[in-house]
Parts: C-alpha cells; structure tokens; sequence
C-alpha cells in the first residue's frame, strides 16, 4: 500500500527521502536500505543514514503511475518496507 503521492517530470530527475525515524527503536539504525521500483522509471541511484534513506529517480513516462518501495534491515534485525507513488506528468 502506497503511502504517499508525489508529482515528477518526466525529464525530472530528483530525489525523495524516507524518514524511519518515528518506527525505529531508540538506538536502532537502518543497517541495509534497498529500492524497488516499477518497471519504467529508474533508480539511479540510492543512500542511506542511520536513520534515512534516499533515492534519486528518473525517467518515466508522462501520464503514468508508479511505485517506488523502500526496504530496510535495521540493526535489531527487523525488515520493513515503505512506498510512494510517483505520477509522472509534464510539469
């Protein structure tokens, strides 16, 4: 389930940042971060703190929507996921 809706151009390439924050436990940080997205839009690249993770997208086709999943393991060995959707429109 998506959790929030963000507006992209398709010639756009910019980043979005996923504040785990509020869900982790005092002292635990985000061990991995990985990022899924739907085919047609590209992850160029990713980065993460202890306590964010970041990706950098491109591309897309105007008109259409996607997902982008965050997924993380923190240090306490809990694994959790976060999505966006992206509707790519011409801006």
């Amino acid at each position: 389930m998506a959790v929030a809706d963000h507006k992209k151009d398709p010639n756009a390439v910019l980043d979005w940042v996923w504040d785990w924050n509020e869900w982790l436990d005092e002292g635990e940080t985000i061990s991995t971060s990985t990022f899924i997205a739907s085919v047609g839009i590209t992850v160029d690249s990713t980065g993460n703190t202890t306590k964010t993770a970041t990706v950098w997208l491109s591309g897309g086709t105007a008109g259409q929507v996607y997902e982008v999943t965050n997924r993380i393991t923190t240090s306490g060995g809990r694994t959790d996921d976060r999505s966006i959707t992206i509707r790519v429109t011409e801006r």
